[in-house]
């Protein structure tokens, strides 16, 4: 078993404003797109009387708040929902905020911006969403790299989705280093600790895993790249599982070792959940593998602070029910 694992600082705090923006408006609260890429999430918040939209066209005049999503926006969205006199609680993770100023930074100063990211993520759209249209120049993979030809290479600057592979995303890293050798990086590091913590307690865990399960939903991109770490580190065989219902019974062996870790949008209880199905199914020995120790608080906007939560709430936002 991975630590850390499953819920970071900034899904804890996109939830938590959810919650809290229930408890102080009432339902309905709006969410454009889901909060954090997690079903059972989402369900829990829509139960509680979240109502989950695409766009702000959805949304009626009634006066009740939208909340944004932990993976930001372009800046349009909070400009519409200004020109409706919408009330809006932007969840953006901080790390997310942090890349969007500095890709600003970078087009402040006069460089061409290259997003490594993948492409229709939302977190890539409201990335490339802060600048004008044309400033940013999407890089996928090395190929992109190669067939890459700016107007002027002196006047580059990257910046990377938080949620990638650190060692695919080093890869084009250096590519683009290699072909645009004044390339500016940015201020600090793009992807976020919690990516980078979850990836290195699975490479940790993954040599001699007959399989291993990754706790997570099909649309989260730390997720899939956990499993593609797994697999890479020495996992016989990578699983993305949602719950309980997904565990590739026929791969499981007796004896055999099963390793197991969740993306930053899975909450505590279907971990809890897999673990209790293969205590009923086998005698269970759990060994803890832990790279680091995650402390980080996120606190929520001004506005929500004074507002209590019960210890049901509490136990929502962190996971646990």
């Amino acid at each position: 078993m991975c630590e850390p694992r499953g819920f970071c600082a900034g899904v804890d705090r996109a939830i938590q404003i959810v919650v809290l923006a229930l408890k102080k408006y009432g339902a309905p609260v709006y969410v454009r797109h889901e909060i954090v890429h997690n079903r059972y999430v989402v369900e829990g918040l829509r139960n509680m009387g979240a109502v989950f939209v695409k766009e702000l066209d959805d949304i009626p005049d009634d006066g009740q708040p939208v909340v944004f999503s932990a993976h930001g926006v372009p800046k349009s969205v909070p400009a519409a929902a200004e020109a409706r006199e919408m009330l809006y609680l932007d969840a953006t993770c901080p790390l997310v905020s942090k890349v969007h100023k500095q890709a600003m930074r970078h087009m402040r100063l006069g460089r061409h911006v290259l997003l490594i990211g993948h492409r229709g993520h939302p977190e890539v759209v409201g990335t490339m969403g802060q600048l004008p249209e044309g400033a940013v120049t999407l890089i996928e993979t090395e190929a992109d790299v190669a067939a890459y030809v700016p107007s002027d290479p002196a006047t580059l600057g990257f910046v990377t989705q938080t949620t990638l592979s650190v060692d695919d995303t080093i890869g084009i890293v250096e590519a683009l280093q290699a072909k645009f050798p004044a390339l500016h990086a940015p201020s600090s590091e793009s992807i976020c600790y919690a990516t980078t913590n979850r990836q290195e307690a699975v490479k940790a865990a993954a040599p001699g895993a007959d399989v291993f399960l990754v706790v997570g939903a099909p649309n989260s991109s730390n997720s899939r790249r956990l499993v593609e770490v797994a697999e890479r580190f020495g996992a016989a065989t990578g699983v993305l599982v949602e719950g309980v219902a997904d565990i590739p019974w026929d791969a499981v062996v007796p004896d055999g070792i099963i390793a197991m870790s969740a993306g930053a949008s899975a909450p505590e209880i279907l971990i809890d959940a897999i673990v209790g199905a293969f205590r009923e199914r086998f005698e269970v020995g759990i060994e803890l593998v832990r790279t680091a120790e995650e402390n980080e608080n996120f606190p929520v906007m001004r506005s929500l602070r004074e507002t209590p939560l019960t210890a049901a709430d509490m136990a929502f936002v962190n996971g646990q029910v």
